[in-house]
């Protein structure tokens, strides 16, 4: 209970910070005139574009699944990774992940060890993209990104390439995380359930790596490339005068930032980075901040609102699992 609360209270920090940005900038009024008279026809485009966004991930967590020999339905996958980003767009952590698991477990009887195989190296495939993006985002905006800046952002991009190797390379991962398991499953009801489970993991992780990949990581930088899309799409509605090389570079660095455990879906941290950066492009912070406001709406509202819509078709399961 106690860490929960401190964990929500940490998360609390984005939020914070959004608001203490719009409070110190000089003419809030300009943030609301520039989203008044943003044309909608981009912001429907872009918005629309998460349907292609989503879909494309669901293809990529299907040759993952493949790649095991699981076979899911295209479309029960799509309920499952909705509902999925639903709750974790309004949860803090990844716990809307979970539920692909459990999706997996009710519809397929699929081990809990092997569906989160699936679903970490999903993840781990979009760190990988994003730390490429963002290293050339830092390099081409090095006059700008400065400072302590640089150093949260380009320790970010080591820490994102380093940590997931010692799940990927045998020997390091393996003693921890048994002994990890085995503390866990003393304290709760499933002990013994599965008591391979630790080592049946890591061999469903470690057996992405390979020519899978070569699909995986096109499809990933594929994603991050219709992010960047709805992004200079959103910089046309405002107005700024950004290209897509300049929109893909600052998203990149602020969809990093925005992986720090203070926020939910990176509010507050997203609008400070832009109200930062703007005016060393000739840009206002009124406009970073409204370029920002509006990426969450397109991008991350946008997909909670499907997610709920998903949830009401197919909520996460309930039923007793199968036998296995």
């Amino acid at each position: 209970m106690r860490r929960a609360a401190v964990g929500a209270l940490v998360r609390l920090i984005g939020p914070l910070l959004l608001a203490i940005v719009i409070l110190r900038i000089d003419d809030r009024d300009a943030v609301l005139a520039a989203l008044a008279a943003a044309p909608a026809g981009p912001l429907v485009l872009a918005t629309a574009l998460n349907l292609v966004n989503i879909h494309l991930k669901v293809l990529r967590w299907d040759v993952l699944l493949r790649a095991r020999g699981i076979r899911y339905p295209l479309g029960r996958a799509w309920a499952s990774f909705m509902t999925s980003l639903y709750v974790g767009m309004l949860t803090p952590g990844r716990v809307g992940d979970v539920l692909r698991i459990r999706y997996l477990r009710h519809d397929l009887g699929v081990p809990y060890a092997e569906g989160l195989a699936s679903v970490v190296m999903d993840r781990l495939c979009d760190l990988y993209v994003l730390a490429a993006f963002v290293a050339v985002g830092v390099a081409h905006y090095s006059a700008v990104v400065v400072g302590r800046l640089a150093w949260l952002t380009w320790g970010g991009i080591a820490l994102t390439v380093l940590a997931p190797l010692a799940l990927l390379l045998p020997g390091l991962a393996d003693r921890a995380l048994l002994a990890v398991y085995r503390k866990v499953a003393r304290k709760g009801p499933a002990a013994g359930a599965e008591p391979d489970a630790p080592s049946r993991f890591l061999a469903a992780l470690r057996a992405h790596v390979g020519r899978g990949l070569l699909v995986t990581l096109p499809l990933t930088a594929a994603t991050f490339a219709v992010n960047f899309v709805q992004g200079y799409l959103i910089a046309r509605a405002l107005g700024l005068p950004l290209s897509l090389f300049d929109v893909t570079c600052l998203l990149a660095i602020a969809s990093l930032l925005g992986l720090l455990p203070i926020s939910i879906a990176g509010v507050g941290v997203r609008e400070l980075f832009f109200s930062l950066v703007f005016p060393s492009l000739g840009i206002s912070a009124e406009h970073g901040v409204s370029f920002g406001l509006l990426v969450f709406a397109v991008i991350y509202l946008a997909v909670v609102a499907l997610g709920f819509v998903s949830w009401q078709i197919a909520p996460p399961p309930t039923e007793p699992e199968p036998a296995s």
